[in-house]
C-alpha cells in the first residue's frame, strides 16, 4: 500500500456521499403542514454507522497527533487490533505504519478528524463500509476541529419589515418580497401566547384556517422570553414567507419584528441586460427565485415540499450553470438523489426521474469537466441503469410498474403503457451510460448501453411516429399506440438530437405551435417547449413567451415566479393548487427558466467539450435592439454584447468560436481564452 502525501490542512472526513446522504435525511423531514410533520414519501437512506479509515504514514521521527471523532472512536496500528485507543491525544511512532481507526455512529455521520504537524486526515485516506469498498474518504470545507459535518449550517443575515399595518386588530408584517427565515421578536415582553400565520401572499398569511404554514410559542414563565438572546426571541424553524400575520393573547409586547434570512452564499456569476428593462426584470427575479431554492440541495419550492426532485433539479442543475456555477449544491443534490443500493423504486419513485438523474450527470461532466466525479459514483450508476433495464416490456420500452409514478408533467393525460416521453428519456440515459463506461475505459460496457440505446431509439421513431399528424404520439397501450398527440416526447426527440431535419420541422408546425395540441401549462415543461422553439430559430416567439407568461406573473405582484400560472384565473384563484386554497408554491426553482433560456439561446453560450475547453456562441436578439451579459465558464467566464450591427464576445477560458447565420451565410471567429474582445459586423 502507497505512502500519502502530506495533507495542505486537517480537515473532517467521512464515507463519500454519507454527509449528503444524512443531510438529504434531515432535509426531507423538514416540511411542515400546519405544525406538523410531512415526510417525503420514499425511502429515505441512512448514512452507514459504522466505518472503518486507513492511512500509510512514514515519519522521520515520532509525532503527537489530536484525535477526533463524531461517534465513538477506535484507533490502532499495523493491524494490532488487540491494542486499541479512543484518546483525543497520542504519540504515533516514527517510520512507516499502517492507522486504522473505526468510528461508529448511528445518529450522524461517522466522521474523524487528525491533526499533527505531518499527519493530518483529507481526501487521501481510505474508507470502508465493510462491503470490499476502500474508498477515498469524502471531505468538504470542514477544516476546524470545533465545526464538524454534523454542525452544518446555512448562513443568515438580518432582515428587517419593509412594513407594519394592523388587520382586524392584528399586526401583518410585511418583508417586501418573498424571502426565507427565522421571524424574530425584539425586547419580547409580557405573558401570553404568539401565534404566527405566514403567507407568500396576503390573502394566504390573512386565512389562519388555510395558511400551509403557521407557529406558535408562550412568552412568560421561562419560556420565549426566558430564551430570548441578548433580549430577541428567534423562532425555532426558518420559514417561506412575505407576510406574517402576528396574533397575540394577553399582554405580549415587542419593539419590532425582523427575519434571519437563511441562505447559501452564492456568487452571482452572470448577468443580462438589454433595451428591454421589462425582460431584464423577469431575469433577475429569475436569478432570485433560483437563489431562493438553491439551498443544501436545489429543492423544488421553498414553502410547501422543499424536497429534493430529480425533474425539477435537472432544470435547476443548467439554470445554474447559466448563472452561480455552484457546483458543492449540484454534488450535493446528485449524490442524495441517488440514494445507496439496493434500487428497490425510481428515484423520487418517479420513472422519467431516475431518467433525468442520469441526464444531469452527464450535463455536469459537460459543463465541469470533472471525470473524478463521475468515476466516484460510477457504481451507483451501473446499479441504476440495471434496475432500469429490468424495467421494459415484451417490446423493449420501458414501462411504469404498478408500484411507479410515470409522471411527465400535470397535464390531463393517460401515462398507461409504454410513453413515448419515457422512451426518449431513456435512450438519453443509456447514452450517457455509453459516454461514462467509455470514460471508465470499459469498452464492451459502453458498446452494449450504445446499442440498447440506438435500438430503442429506432423503434421508438417507428412505432410512436405519426406521419400523418407529423409528430410523436403520446404512449402505447398493449402493442397498439394510442392516437393521442402532445408536445411533451417530440420536444426531447428535438433537443436530444433524434429527428431529422424534415421531421424537426414538421413538429414545430404542426405540433409546438398547434394551437389544437394541448397547450403547456407548467414552468416545468415550458422550460423545455421554449428550448426547443429556440434551437428551431423561435426566438422572437420565445421573447413574447416570456413576456406574456413571467411577465403575467410580475403584473400580478409576484416577487419570485411560481410553479404554475393560468393568466385566466382570478386573482386569489392564482395560489390554488392540489386542492389547497394556498396550496401553489410561488416561489419554484422550475419558474426561473428564462436565466437558462436567456444564457443559451439568445447570448447563444454553449460547451462543446468537457469543461468549456471549447464552445460555441451564436447569439440571437430574438426582437431586441441590443443585449449584453456574462455567462461562466467554469474558472472563466464569456461576456457577449450585440446590436443590430455587431457582435463582441471575449473569453477568458477555452477556445470559443463565434458564429452568426443570416440570409444563408454564416460568419465565424475565434475567440480565444485570453480575454481579448472579438467583434464581428453584420453590415
Amino acid at each position: 500500500m502507497e505512502t500519502h502525501p502530506i495533507e495542505q490542512a486537517a480537515a473532517w472526513i467521512w464515507y463519500p456521499g454519507d454527509f449528503e446522504i444524512r443531510l438529504h435525511e434531515k432535509m426531507s423531514v423538514a416540511r411542515r403542514a400546519r405544525g406538523v410533520t410531512y415526510p417525503a414519501f420514499w425511502r429515505l437512506d441512512r448514512h452507514y454507522s459504522n466505518i472503518k479509515f486507513r492511512y500509510t504514514y512514514d515519519l522521520p521521527e515520532e509525532e503527537h497527533i489530536t484525535v477526533l471523532a463524531e461517534g465513538k472512536l477506535s484507533l490502532y496500528l499495523d493491524g494490532k487490533d488487540n491494542y486499541r485507543s479512543n484518546k483525543s491525544s497520542i504519540t504515533l511512532p516514527a517510520g512507516r505504519h499502517q492507522l486504522e481507526v473505526s468510528v461508529y455512529n448511528d445518529q450522524e455521520t461517522p466522521a474523524l478528524y487528525i491533526n499533527g504537524n505531518n499527519l493530518r486526515t483529507g481526501p487521501s485516506w481510505e474508507v470502508t463500509s465493510y462491503q470490499n469498498d476502500w474508498l477515498s474518504a469524502g471531505s468538504w470545507i470542514f477544516d476546524q476541529p470545533d465545526s464538524p459535518p454534523s454542525e452544518y449550517k446555512l448562513d443568515v443575515s438580518p432582515l428587517d419589515a419593509v412594513s407594519m399595518e394592523l388587520k382586524n386588530g392584528y399586526p401583518l408584517a410585511d418583508f417586501g418580497r418573498e424571502t426565507f427565515g427565522y421571524l424574530r421578536f425584539h425586547n419580547l415582553t409580557g405573558n401570553g401566547t404568539v401565534r404566527l400565520y405566514y403567507g407568500e401572499s396576503e390573502a394566504e398569511a390573512l386565512s389562519p384556517e388555510e395558511c400551509v404554514n403557521l407557529d406558535a410559542f408562550n412568552v412568560g414563565g421561562g419560556t420565549a422570553a426566558g430564551q430570548s438572546e441578548d433580549g430577541t426571541y428567534t423562532v425555532e424553524e426558518a420559514r417561506a414567507l412575505r407576510y406574517v400575520w402576528i396574533h397575540v393573547d394577553g399582554d405580549v409586547q415587542w419593539e419590532r419584528v425582523s427575519l434571519l434570512y437563511e441562505y447559501v452564499p452564492v456568487t452571482y456569476r452572470s448577468s443580462f441586460r438589454s433595451s428591454d428593462s421589462r425582460l431584464d426584470e423577469i431575469y433577475n427575479m429569475s436569478l432570485y427565485t433560483l437563489h431562493l431554492n438553491t439551498r443544501e440541495f436545489f429543492l423544488d419550492g421553498i414553502k410547501r415540499d422543499r424536497w429534493v426532485w430529480s425533474g425539477d433539479a435537472y432544470q435547476a442543475f443548467l439554470m445554474n450553470y447559466y448563472s452561480f456555477f455552484d457546483l458543492d449544491v449540484t454534488r450535493r443534490t446528485l449524490i442524495a438523489l441517488r440514494g445507496k443500493d439496493p434500487v428497490t423504486m425510481h428515484i423520487n419513485t418517479i420513472q422519467d426521474y431516475s431518467f433525468y438523474w442520469f441526464i444531469s450527470l452527464y450535463d455536469y461532466y459537460l459543463y465541469t469537466g470533472d471525470f473524478g466525479f463521475i468515476r466516484q459514483y460510477y457504481d451507483r450508476a451501473v446499479s441504476l441503469m440495471d434496475f432500469c433495464l429490468q424495467q421494459r416490456n415484451p417490446e423493449g420500452f420501458v414501462q411504469g410498474r404498478e408500484q411507479d409514478w410515470v409522471f411527465v408533467d400535470w397535464a390531463d393525460f393517460s401515462n398507461t403503457g409504454a410513453v413515448s416521453t419515457e422512451q426518449i428519456l431513456f435512450v438519453r440515459a443509456l447514452e450517457a451510460m455509453s459516454i461514462f463506461a467509455l470514460l471508465m475505459e470499459d469498452e464492451e460496457a459502453s458498446a452494449r448501453y450504445g446499442t440498447v440505446a440506438e435500438e430503442v431509439k429506432v423503434k421508438t421513431l417507428s412505432v410512436f411516429w405519426d406521419d400523418s399528424r407529423g409528430g410523436l404520439l403520446h404512449h402505447r397501450v398493449d402493442g397498439e399506440t394510442q392516437p393521442v398527440l402532445t408536445k411533451h416526447a417530440n420536444m426531447f426527440a428535438m433537443t436530444y438530437g433524434y429527428l431529422s431535419p424534415e421531421q424537426k420541422a414538421r413538429v414545430v408546425q404542426n405540433v409546438m405551435l398547434n394551437p389544437e395540441v394541448p397547450s403547456i401549462r407548467t414552468p416545468y415543461m415550458r422550460f423545455h417547449e421554449l428550448a426547443v422553439l429556440c434551437e428551431s430559430g423561435g426566438h422572437e416567439v420565445v421573447y413574447k413567451e416570456l413576456q406574456s407568461y413571467w411577465g403575467g406573473m410580475m403584473d400580478l405582484g409576484a416577487t419570485s415566479f411560481w410553479e404554475e400560472y393560468d393568466p385566466s384565473l382570478a386573482t386569489d384563484d392564482h395560489y390554488g393548487m392540489y386542492g389547497m386554497p394556498f396550496g401553489k408554491s410561488l416561489c419554484h426553482a422550475w419558474g426561473a427558466g428564462p436565466v437558462y433560456l436567456l444564457g443559451k439561446y439568445f447570448l447563444g453560450v454553449q460547451p462543446l467539450t468537457p469543461g468549456y475547453a471549447t464552445y460555441t456562441v451564436e447569439p440571437q436578439l430574438g426582437g431586441l435592439t441590443w443585449m449584453e451579459g456574462t455567462v461562466p465558464a467554469g474558472p472563466g467566464d464569456i461576456e457577449v454584447y450585440m446590436d443590430q450591427e455587431k457582435i463582441r464576445v471575449r473569453g477568458t477560458h477555452g477556445q470559443g468560436v463565434l458564429k452568426y447565420t443570416r440570409g444563408g451565410q454564416t460568419l465565424e471567429a475565434a475567440i480565444p481564452g485570453d480575454g481579448s474582445w472579438v467583434e464581428v459586423g453584420l453590415i
